[in-house]
């Protein structure tokens, strides 16, 4: 068997959490590992109406690892900009597409300034799906001549996949998203074997969760706690997973009479949309899920869950009597109705917001986390004298212990390590534990750069 050289190029995913999209270039094609939009501050929102570096028309195939709009947030401009190739992912994932893009174009679509009223339409989001096709895990797929890719089960959310490339023989491997495992929801994250480059997020690389039971007796405690005040549980959430794990937690939890019956809100229409996909894709879940829902138990709802699906059911939780619990988006609290409610809340000392995943760095979800005593919402100064409390163990991604675990069951064969999509410090603190802690040659690309590689035994 021959060798290939290929290049790979971080066009985006470096130096921040977001904005996934890489070119790995060979074999006689050109290809897309995901195309995200960079969310957070406003010169990185910027970024996203900036040109492509390379010609969208000349890209074969794009791969998307998972459904999260900063991995495929931008395809909607990538498409509009001329491409015309094949677009990849697992079934779920595929399934997961339009709600999200549909969500995207909602929001994107209000923004003349950018011209983004042209780009994120209906005809535009439409012919990216025409272009999609959705795929069994480990199904492989012939690109070319001894070139080959699969995915395997990533474990961060429904349908979120791991892409492994073989050229003949030789393997690299682009994570996504690495999933918290064990997830109450998912199947833990597939092991890698004889990987010879590694392309993996790192957005815990420097610090590590609680772990499982005891983010569940957290969570038990907040909301006992909060009841008994008397008050209103904010939660932002993201729409996709997040919340739908948490319905899921709060279900186990009320099951065991361990928290009391109380109105419990699902304010979020993207999270409300995208239940359908969930119950289509009852194979994603791991098999103690998958026997409660032979059970005939709907782990998606409960007793005292409403789900407002409309503005005017929104509203409207105002006026519900506390106790009470809101799950509303966004999980970052940088858009969405999560706005009006901890504009509604955060005031009052009876009341608690309860964060429970990444804040990226200029996201109001992340001013509050750091400490700021008030926030400004809709032109509004609100002071915070809510109970502010966060949950790390609901993180959708690996922590920087269980990182280097999962890169320890292939160190053997590992040539080099690309530490991606997490901010500056938290990517260049896991190369270096991967470095002295396994001995692998890993590093922190910076973005726009490229390396060549050589694949094939």
């Amino acid at each position: 068997m021959s060798s290939e050289t290929f290049k790979l190029t971080f066009v985006g995913g470096t130096g921040s959490v977001t904005g996934a999209n890489f070119l790995f270039e060979g074999a006689g094609l050109k290809i897309l590992i995901d195309c995200g939009l960079e969310q957070g501050e406003k010169e990185a929102e910027d970024s996203n109406w900036e040109p492509f570096p390379y010609d969208p028309k000349t890209i074969d195939y794009l791969f998307i690892t998972h459904g999260h709009v900063d991995h495929i947030g931008r395809i909607p401009k990538l498409v509009y900009d001329g491409f015309q190739g094949k677009i990849i992912s697992t079934q779920a994932t595929h399934d997961i597409a339009l709600p999200m893009l549909n969500d995207t174009m909602g929001i994107l679509s209000h923004d003349k300034l950018h011209h983004a009223d042209t780009i994120y339409t209906a005809e535009t989001v439409n012919k990216s799906l025409s272009l999609w096709r959705g795929i069994p895990y480990y199904e492989v797929v012939q690109l070319a001549p001894g070139f080959s890719m699969r995915c395997l089960d990533a474990g961060h959310i429904l349908g979120s996949a791991m892409l492994e490339f073989t050229y003949n023989g030789e393997k690299i491997v682009f994570t996504g998203d690495l999933g918290n495992s064990p997830s109450t929801l998912l199947r833990d994250t597939d092991h890698l074997e004889n990987v010879s480059y590694l392309i993996m997020e790192s957005v815990y690389g420097d610090r590590n969760h609680e772990g499982r039971e005891m983010r569940r007796e957290k969570l038990i405690t907040i909301i006992n706690s909060n009841h008994a005040r008397q008050g209103t549980l904010v939660v932002p959430t993201f729409s996709l997973e997040r919340s739908q794990e948490m319905l899921l937690e709060i279900n186990e939890i009320l099951n065991q009479k361990l928290i009391a019956v109380q109105p419990i809100f699902l304010d979020s229409p993207l999270a409300i949309h995208l239940l359908p996909a969930f119950r289509a894709h009852p194979e994603c879940f791991n098999d103690t899920v998958q026997k409660l829902i032979k059970s005939g138990d709907d782990v998606f709802n409960f007793p005292g869950l409403t789900i407002t699906e409309t503005t005017e059911s929104s509203k409207h939780i105002l006026a519900v009597p506390d106790p009470k619990i809101v799950i509303a988006g966004s999980g970052m609290s940088n858009g969405g109705r999560i706005l009006h409610h901890e504009q509604n809340y955060l005031s009052s000392d009876r009341n608690t917001l309860l964060l429970t995943g990444y804040q990226s760095v200029g996201t109001l979800g992340r001013h509050i986390i750091d400490g700021e005593k008030e926030i400004r919402i809709y032109g509004q100064t609100i002071p915070i004298k809510a109970n502010v409390m966060k949950i790390l163990g609901y993180s959708g991604h690996k922590d920087s212990d269980h990182l280097v675990e999962f890169v320890s069951f292939t160190k053997s064969s590992l040539k080099q390590v690309f530490c991606v999509m997490g901010e500056p410090k938290s990517a260049m603190f896991l190369a270096q534990r991967l470095n002295h802690e396994l001995g692998v040659n890993a590093g922190a690309p910076e973005g726009g750069t490229s390396v060549t590689i050589t694949l094939g035994k």
